[in-house]
């Protein structure tokens, strides 16, 4: 295994500061298409939509059903929500908190 390079080993923000500097939903989405290829976008926004069916308790049969996410990504991004940062499950729970309450009548 080949050792580290000092470039390699720290974090570069400029990514996450132009991030940062977007201000709209659309300028958002134009960013992210130009720089991820097609099924990088649909990788993360699956993961995304699996992380909130967690959240609402959902079983993985239903979770595979609704994504179309393999059990592997299910659960890898288990994992994630249980080991992570807690990042990705805070920003998935005010999601969740800020849908409507489904019809139930």
């Amino acid at each position: 295994m080949r050792p580290e390079t000092q470039n390699e080993k720290e974090r570069s923000t400029a990514l996450y500061e132009a991030i940062l500097r977007l201000n709209t939903l659309e300028e958002c989405i134009r960013f992210f298409e130009d720089l991820c290829a097609v099924t990088e976008l649909h990788t993360l926004e699956q993961r995304y939509a699996v992380a909130g069916c967690l959240l609402q308790g959902k079983v993985y049969s239903e979770i595979r059903r609704e994504t179309g996410a393999s059990s592997a990504t299910v659960s890898r991004v288990n994992r994630m929500l249980n080991y992570g940062t807690g990042s990705v499950a805070a920003s998935v729970r005010q999601d969740l908190a800020s849908q409507p309450e489904p019809d139930t009548e």
